[in-house]
């Protein structure tokens, strides 16, 4: 029996799930009606409040993590869903879907970095 890879693709999945579910909401809410509405004054959303966040260490990771784990279920997703629609992927389909998430990943990360 050979060993499989799928193990660490269904955890990116989980996590990029958790992430959807629990932390985007709230990113959402925020943005799409605290923001709008005038709940959330305008200076807690300034540029320069919010590049310092993502400057620091642990706003660049919450970026990371809200960028890359979604991005990690979506197409771990899509490529599911091709099998769904009697569409029987190989390796290379699954090779593109997941290097597609690598090097977005790897691109944040390098972004992220340098900003």
């Amino acid at each position: 029996m050979s060993r499989s890879h799928e193990p660490i693709f269904w955890g990116l999945f989980g996590a990029g799930g958790m992430v959807a579910a629990l932390i985007l909401p709230i990113f959402i809410v925020i943005t799409g009606l605290l923001y709008p509405l005038g709940i959330i004054p305008a200076e807690l959303l300034a540029y320069d409040r919010i590049f310092a966040f993502a400057s620091s260490w642990w706003g660049a990771l919450i970026l990371l993590v809200v960028i890359c784990f979604p991005l990690w279920l979506s197409l771990h997703r899509l490529y599911h869903c091709l099998h769904d629609f009697k569409i029987h992927a190989g390796v290379r389909t699954q090779t593109v879907f997941y290097g597609i998430a690598y090097t977005a990943t790897i691109a944040s990360i390098v972004l992220v970095l340098v900003l």
